[in-house]
């Protein structure tokens, strides 16, 4: 099973993705996570990537749809995959569409995890992130340690910059503008699925888990 996870900047997509991975046995595809590792692996494809990534530059949609191509060709994702944020346009969309159809292969339900504005607001700001090793905390739902300093590493908490909320502004209106179009593109399928974000964890996962069962 091919399944597309979307939601805008905070929904909890990472983490219900890594939650998915574990139920479904089958690995996640984040097209950012994947990209990084190439690079530091060196490999000639990192190295394509690099050319474009050291110098600020987008890398192109062709270049992403390889390294998605090269990583479902692996055993463990013969089985399917769960696309975490991806594809981000129509034409990626389309390009993956053509790349599964030449590997016998489709998507089969796109989930779109709805969180409002506000809650994605209050959930990203208050992120605290340690500089040293990356632990993330939460000032209201995963407190740091009385001090204020890393649980796991001793290290300096702070903020990131894209946890700002005119950041979060930002992303959630380009996150508007690209998926609306995408979630009309499957839709026109019948393939999205609307799930809640907001509850606990078990049952965001548990609404995903019936909107994929169906």
């Amino acid at each position: 099973m091919d399944v597309v996870l979307f939601g805008p900047p905070g929904a909890g997509k990472g983490t219900q993705a890594k939650r998915l991975v574990e139920q479904l046995r089958i690995p996640q595809i984040s097209t950012g996570d994947m990209m990084r590792a190439e690079r530091a692996s060196g490999s000639e494809l990192g190295q394509r990537f690099e050319s474009f990534m050291s110098l600020g530059k987008l890398v192109p949609d062709s270049l992403v749809l390889e390294l998605v191509e090269q990583r479902l060709k692996q055993e463990d994702a013969k089985g399917g995959a769960i696309f975490d944020g991806y594809p981000r346009t129509i034409p990626q969309a389309e390009s993956l569409d053509t790349m599964l159809e030449r590997l016998a292969r489709k998507i089969d339900v796109v989930v779109s995890i709805e969180v409002s504005l506000t809650e994605q607001i209050d959930r990203i700001t208050g992120r605290r992130t340690c500089v040293a090793c990356g632990q993330v905390y939460h000032v209201r739902y995963s407190p740091p340690p009385p001090g204020g300093r890393c649980g796991n590493c001793g290290g300096e908490l702070g903020q990131r910059k894209d946890d700002l909320e005119e950041v979060i502004r930002k992303r959630h209106e380009e996150y508007l503008a690209n998926t609306q179009p995408l979630l009309g593109y499957y839709g026109a399928r019948k393939l999205v699925a609307t799930v809640d974000g907001i509850g606990s964890l078990d049952e965001v996962t548990a609404r995903i888990q019936t909107a994929i069962a169906h």
